[in-house]
């Protein structure tokens, strides 16, 4: 059966030299491409055993061998007569360097040097053609006059090349006004503005104007396509000259081109991931979803609706790439689409959706297959009058318990169907019996230990006195049971710098009494009565307490720390008490006291594109090895709170938090009045949150594939049980699946995720998330149910945990190869044919493109020195325990115009597209990406909107320091203080406000989020990863 796919045909058309920002020996092609992930056999792409992706082979200098066709900038005349505008370099001149690395250029390069000659890029974006199975996110501005054949526009030829020269600044002169959002603009790829920081600006491409549309019928010949997305869709084409009409730097060409004029091209033709997401809103906004149904695809986690469990687990926990899956593995080798499930056991569940109900069979304990051990679920099927029941995991047949007996109705459904939990829902609790505590004993309550450090540095900042003023209040808000009246955490404080103060804060006392540990090479914990209290109980205490600690220290000049000891001094104490626990770490420096752990600066941006670069990601071993397993074995989440001034090894440091469920929050140069009540939100919400400990889940699966991998701050002793420390409401763990045998269509695939925990009151749980979906011999119906937010977030997971142990230059080119060999078996085997020269897209990963080209640019995966190591490891760490909905976001921010917002409508306006040539001088646009809130001012903005918004006459009045909006009495500022609420609580953590002035330092900031453009460290626009990717794919399917 075929499928005409999203079809887009514009730079993508032929096969360029070297994509814009991938210079030529980027992921060259050997005579042979190999695919698959991370670590296993190459092989060739007819017939791929399962595995890992390996690069193309490359030459001695560990580049990869240049294609065939010319180089780039080689003495070839180009496209349309237009004659080299740069001179060629030498024969002799070495290959380009990796995407990404730095050439020898002035701060701030942008790839724009790397871009194929642009007269050709011109040509090729004429020839793209976009037509659609499944609805294209955009409608043709005209009807086609007859659906069998298409009738092209008429257009006006391209205008002559070039763009202005660029101001000093870096920006576009005034004389060329920045487009309005969403109209058609300048060329893709040669925003409005220039890259930043270059001395003058390449060739551009022409300004593309509208029209060129054109709406076909569907490909005749071809079947409706039945299910859920309906027939064949027209979708819109842009006609364009055929293949091998194009000249100069492409092999085969004549030296002019041959074929009707230039046309233009809207920039609104490629694919767009904001008209996506409104398309989804629209159509499943507001509505509820039942999970009645195996193998239904959910709304998108950008829409708002409301899940009803009918028997699968809500996408709130649980989210697929995929949710058909392939029978064979041979049809999965095939395809290489990575078959995954995301799990958040943890996900808040909004108000108006009921919350888990907790299951209690007493003694007897959770009913369970003997042989699988898989939970009692929806899936297993009673027989024998409802004596026995079959395990849909395993196939084996149990008896079922005779108090857990109950009838069959005529449809073989238990009569107390409904009233089990465990028979009707996805998702539910059950309560533990003995056999599930540690030595068969009922835990303890948790407890909440916070450690801060009091060298030179954090007394000086002010943050000392900050932390123990907020504690006062905080610790009243400690998490607690539904229905408690107050939490059973217990609390206790520890303060240090080279030695450890504990103290004892027993109710009884008068005032809080301070034990010191100067042995930091063997810690213990000099008291047990009295170091973990009842907050409540011993309120007048503590308060006293955080009251004497920044005078204690106030003279201190000790600026040397220790860590190691203090996490270890964390997990005795929990030890001592029988609790698992988390600790909170408020720390500053690199720890280089004389002491266990102890680090040393290992930061080497020499590295930085090297085959060592994998180095700068891994954590020092030994004494934090050992830590980690200490602090998993006891249930010891640590959250850490870092405060740098230099470069502290967030690698190692950051390493134990991640292993143990635990956060880590940074906060470079930290200024109280500036970052406070940002790094205070962030305290808040960590104290606050939901949370389970000493966890333990496992990933079951029905017979035919079986979970192989996992992401996330997890820790995994076997290739099975995945331990956390501690398991919170934002922790999400990745979880891939391979085949050990072929799956059934009839049956489809089932897996179940149970996850042991203890409760914050101290209670032994069980709960369980089971999803079921469909398997297909089919790849169409594949390709059709992938959800490219959960495709994205395991491959920023895989990716991130590969440059552990491969070059991030390696990293990159797997990406590519996957991404177009994923498209290339779409193309090769679902959809209709059509010409080579169009890109034809799954309607369902239509937009795929820009989240990887987006990935390729964060800064662990951009190689760049000038980013510093400590960020990009921050980075690292911070994306390993995302879930969907955080890392969509990360990966293509959401850019809000306000400046025209409707302040009577209660919603938060329409993103426009990701790129620079969206924003406007008179403009006011809100930025987030997860982590930051940028506020963009055009420079010529409205001064009767500062005032408005900011209570100041003119932008020249605004403070660059200012972190928060007043809240003044109009309009204007409640809608935007709403709309900055509404997207805070959104958001796992707390976003920092920048304020950002067009022309300012600031910008550079700002401009890095802007995934469509070019990189500001290096990096492709979308438009020439999208050539690249066309090229590639090409090269496959040839």
């Amino acid at each position: 059966m075929s499928q005409q796919g999203y079809v887009a045909t514009p730079p993508y058309s032929q096969a360029q030299p070297g994509m814009g920002g991938y210079p030529t020996g980027f992921g060259a092609s050997p005579p042979q491409a190999h695919y698959g992930h991370y670590g296993a056999p190459p092989q060739p792409y007819a017939a791929q055993p399962a595995g890992v992706l390996k690069p193309a082979a490359s030459s001695p200098s560990g580049m990869p061998p240049p294609p065939v066709s010319s180089q780039y900038g080689s003495p070839i005349q180009q496209n349309g007569a237009h004659s080299q505008k740069f001179p060629p370099p030498a024969v002799s001149a070495p290959a380009m360097p990796p995407y990404g690395q730095p050439l020898q250029r002035p701060a701030y390069h942008s790839m724009a040097q790397a871009t194929p000659p642009t007269q050709q890029l011109t040509n090729q974006m004429s020839a793209m053609s976009i037509g659609g199975y499944g609805q294209g996110p955009l409608q043709s501005p005209q009807s086609p006059t007859s659906s069998a054949a298409p009738q092209p526009y008429q257009m006006p030829s391209a205008p002559a090349m070039g763009h202005p020269p660029m101001s000093p600044t870096g920006h576009q002169p005034p004389s060329m006004s920045a487009c309005p959002p969403m109209a058609a603009g300048p060329p893709m790829g040669a925003t409005g503005a220039p890259p930043m920081g270059m001395p003058n600006s390449q060739p551009g491409l022409p300004p593309m104007g509208g029209g060129g549309f054109q709406q076909p019928g569907g490909p005749q010949g071809f079947p409706q396509q039945p299910g859920p997305y309906g027939g064949q869709m027209p979708g819109s084409q842009i006609a364009g000259p055929q293949a091998g009409a194009f000249a100069g730097g492409f092999p085969g060409g004549a030296a002019h081109m041959a074929g009707p004029p230039q046309k233009k091209l809207d920039p609104d033709s490629i694919p767009s991931t904001t008209q996506v997401i409104e398309d989804d809103q629209a159509k499943r906004g507001g509505q509820l979803y039942t999970t009645n149904l195996r193998g239904q695809v959910p709304p998108l986690v950008t829409t708002s609706f409301t899940v009803q469990d009918q028997g699968n687990a809500s996408p709130r926990f649980m989210r697929c790439t995929t949710y058909s899956f392939p029978c064979s593995s041979d049809l999965a080798k095939q395809c290489q689409v990575p078959l995954a499930t995301i799990i958040k056991p943890f996900a808040t569940v909004p108000k108006n959706e009921t919350p888990l109900y907790v299951v209690n069979h007493g003694e007897a304990g959770p009913i369970r297959c003997n042989r699988c051990k898989a939970y009692m679920c929806p899936f297993m099927l009673f027989i024998d009058g409802g004596r026995r029941y079959q395990c849909s995991f395993c196939n084996c047949v149990n008896e079922v318990p005779v108090q857990y007996f109950q009838h069959l109705d005529h449809m073989g459904r238990r009569v107390d169907l409904y009233e089990r939990p465990e028979l009707s829902l996805g998702s539910y609790e059950f309560t533990a019996t003995l056999d599930y505590c540690k030595n068969n004993k009922p835990p303890n309550p948790p407890a909440y230990i916070f450690m801060i450090d009091v060298s030179y540095n954090n007394i000086k900042s002010g943050l000392v006195k900050l932390i123990c003023e907020e504690l006062k209040t905080l610790l009243d808000r400690l998490p607690k049971e539904e229905g408690a009246e107050s939490s059973s955490i217990k609390v206790g404080f520890v303060t240090y710098n080279k030695i450890l103060h504990f103290y004892n804060v027993k109710s009884a006392l008068a005032q809080p009494q301070m034990m010191v540990v100067s042995d930091v090479a063997e810690m213990f914990v000099p008291l047990l009565d009295g170091f973990l209290v009842n907050f409540q109980e011993s309120r007048a205490v503590i308060n006293n307490l955080l009251d004497q600690i920044p005078d204690m220290f106030a003279d201190t000049n000790e600026s040397e720390t220790v860590f190691a000891p203090v996490i270890q001094a964390g997990v005795e104490a929990l030890k001592a008490a029988e609790c698992s626990g988390k600790l909170f770490i408020f720390h500053s420096s690199l720890p280089t006291a004389e002491a266990p752990g102890k680090l040393k600066n290992r930061d080497d941006r020499k590295l930085v594109n090297t085959e060592k670069e994998k180095i700068l990601f891994q954590p020092q071993r030994g004494v934090y090895e050992q830590l980690t397993k200490d602090c998993v074995a006891q249930g010891c989440c640590v959250v850490l709170f870092v405060f740098p001034n230099q470069y502290v090894d967030m690698a190692t440091m950051g390493d134990i938090p991640t292993h143990t469920g635990g956060s880590v929050y940074k906060y470079s140069n930290f200024q109280v009045q500036i970052d406070g009540e940002h790094f205070l939100t962030d305290l808040r919400r960590d104290v606050e949150k939901s949370i389970g400990f000493d966890a333990i889940m496992r990933v079951r699966t029905s017979t035919g594939f079986r979970a192989t991998d996992f992401y996330g701050a997890i820790y995994m002793n076997n290739t099975t049980d995945v331990e956390m420390a501690a398991v919170d409401c934002d922790k999400a763990v990745t979880v891939e699946f391979k085949h050990d045998d072929a799956l059934n269509e009839e049956t489809g695939a089932l897996i179940q995720c149970a996850l042991l925990y203890t409760s914050i009151s101290g209670q032994r749980r069980l709960r369980i998330h089971n999803l079921s979906l469909n398997c297909s011999s089919q790849l169409s119906e594949l390709y059709k149910s992938c959800e490219t937010d959960a495709l994205i977030n395991f491959f920023v997971k895989s990716a991130y945990h590969a440059i552990l142990n491969q070059p991030v230059k390696t990293v990159r080119e797997i990406l590519v190869k996957q991404t177009a060999h994923m498209l290339a078996c779409y193309r090769k085997h679902c959809a209709s044919p059509s010409a080579a020269s169009q890109l034809i897209l799954p309607d369902a990963m239509k937009v795929f493109p820009v989240y990887m080209n987006s990935l390729m640019k964060t800064p662990g995966l951009v190689g760049s020195a000038e980013l510093s190591t400590d960020e990009r490891n921050f980075h690292r760490l911070s994306v390993m325990s995302m879930g969907v909905e955080e890392s969509q976001v990360l990966l293509y921010p959401r850019l809000i115009p306000l400046h025209s917002m409707d302040v009577v409508n209660e919603a938060v306006p329409a993103a426009v597209r990701c790129s620079e040539e969206r924003l406007s001088e008179t403009g006011v646009f809100l930025l987030d990406n997860g982590q930051n809130l940028f506020l963009w001012l055009g420079q010529a903005c409205p001064p009767d909107l500062i005032q408005s918004l900011f209570n100041v006459p003119s932008l020249a009045h605004l403070s660059p320091d200012m972190t928060s909006l007043p809240e003044l009495d109009n309009a204007q500022s409640k809608k935007l203080c709403s709309i900055i609420c509404a997207i805070s609580q959104q958001r796992p953590h707390s976003m920092k406000m920048v304020i950002v002035k067009q022309k300012d330092r600031s910008e550079m900031l700002f401009r890095q989020h802007l995934v469509e453009d070019k990189g500001l460290h290096g990096g492709a626009s979308y438009i020439d990863f999208l050539c690249y990717v066309h090229r590639e794919i090409r090269q496959l399917l040839t």
